[in-house]
């Protein structure tokens, strides 16, 4: 007679982790917890997967900021006991070998366990998930959860998210205040001390060892009050916001669209702006895809002048866009292609990347930025941040690539390719009357 196994394996939920368990038992289907470092959140939720894949056959997700990390944290993981985060699937529950490339376990009852990064959310697009960990959800690319969301409900399937808060503009925290006042939605929200992992004299310790009291505040009291550790530019988007400059921002018709572009190998992304009489700049939407050439976002762009009224004055791109694709001597580059596509790229400078983000800190007390039309692109910008070594946690002179780079990266090319622009020499009146001279002539579509 085979051994009873029973779930879960080699763990049992901390007191303050069962009314989790409990809530899912009980048919809630929308979760989000958010807990304090140190909280045994991947271990409890990725408990909670497992035995969810033994209750129903299906695909579930367990879903961290990016592709490495899901790697370290979950699939090469180990605790402080030395226990490997997989040996909480029961060996005998196991179909075959584990897929060491994609990070995949089948069980024998047809259920599959696969680790996603959100920085690859495309990966999965065509999947019938049933159950999904959003784990660190703070860092991770919001479009993940927007993708997947129509999915689960069609499909009854459940979702659980945990993290720690960055700020009241991350979208961690604009989840949070939606479903605290959701029925459909079982929400926690607990510090050390609420669950008794660390005491007071273990945070003065913190304190002593040279934490900040914003970083104690956020990674162990839970709080939204503080910003994203590290951000580059959160003092300038949270002075913008005080000043009403992140608002509705209309065209303006008299004036010339112009574009900057991140024209990446997997994400590209691009910004439409004006600059009016006074030395602003108005960003007014923001365009970002995946896995398309440089073909669909050139047409993107002319479909939007015909949509939008756009008349296009300058298109800006980074200095590496006058590199040949492919590395082959006789190839076109980027820069090449689009030009044949109606599309002619000026290229920024090539400059060191700190150099670029003091420009856009000195840019963004001039910006004005639609808050509906570049929702991303502002999710961005409160996102980007300075990597951390892993064991000193000391600042690095550069920044963390993820969702958040691209829209980034495109203002910091609008940032520095506006140096010597002919487009801030132009008058404002000779750009007024081009305009009703195109729109005269019945011209929608215009590049330089």
């Amino acid at each position: 007679m085979a051994p009873e196994i029973r779930l879960p394996y080699h763990f049992q939920p901390r007191d303050y982790q069962i009314p989790l368990w409990r809530a899912f038992d009980e048919g809630q289907r929308r979760l989000l917890t958010v807990w304090h470092r140190r909280a045994g959140k991947d271990k409890c939720c990725l408990n909670l997967l497992i035995r969810a894949m033994m209750m129903r056959t299906g695909l579930y997700f367990y879903l961290l900021p990016t592709y490495s990390q899901a790697r370290k944290i979950i699939w090469n993981g180990i605790d402080g006991s030395g226990f490997r985060f997989l040996n909480h699937f029961p060996r005998e529950l196991i179909e075959g070998k584990p897929n060491e490339t994609e990070m995949r376990i089948r069980l024998k009852n047809g259920s599959v366990f696969q680790l996603v990064g959100s920085d690859n959310i495309d990966s999965i697009v065509g999947t019938n998930p049933v159950g999904c960990v959003f784990s660190e959800f703070s860092l991770q690319d919001p479009r993940g959860w927007d993708f997947i969301r129509p999915i689960l409900r069609e499909n009854g399937g459940w979702s659980l998210f945990n993290g720690t808060p960055r700020g009241k503009s991350n979208h961690l925290h604009t989840l949070y205040q939606m479903a605290i006042n959701n029925p459909e939605w079982y929400v926690e929200k607990l510090d050390v001390l609420q669950t008794g992992v660390l005491t007071p004299e273990d945070l003065q310790a913190e304190r002593d060892a040279g934490m900040s009291e914003e970083l104690i505040q956020q990674e162990f009291m839970c709080s939204f009050e503080g910003g994203m550790e590290g951000a580059y530019y959160i003092s300038h988007m949270n002075k913008m916001a005080k000043q009403h400059r992140i608002a509705s921002i209309p065209h303006m018709e008299d004036l010339p669209v112009h574009t900057a572009w991140d024209v990446g190998v997997d994400t590209t992304a691009i910004i439409f702006f004006q600059l009016p009489p006074g030395g602003m700049v108005n960003i007014i939407d923001y365009h970002e895809g995946a896995g398309e050439g440089i073909q669909t976002f050139t047409r993107f762009v002319r479909d939007k002048a015909q949509e939008e009224g756009y008349e296009y004055g300058e298109h800006i791109a980074g200095w590496d866009i006058v590199k040949r694709q492919y590395g082959q001597k006789t190839a076109q580059s980027t820069k090449q292609i689009a030009a044949r596509l109606g599309v002619k790229f000026k290229a920024a400078p090539k400059l060191k990347v700190d150099d670029g983000i003091t420009s856009v800190q000195a840019m963004l007390s001039r910006v004005n930025i639609d808050a509906v039309k570049c929702e991303r692109l502002i999710n961005a910008l409160y996102t980007y941040r300075r990597k951390q070594d892993r064991v000193t946690r000391d600042y690095l002179p550069m920044p963390v690539h993820d969702w958040s780079s691209h829209g980034c990266d495109a203002l910091r090319y609008l940032a520095t390719g506006r140096r010597n622009s002919r487009v801030e020499d132009t008058p404002p009146d000779r750009y007024a009357r081009r305009s009703r001279q195109n729109r005269h002539s019945g011209q929608t579509w215009q590049s330089m």
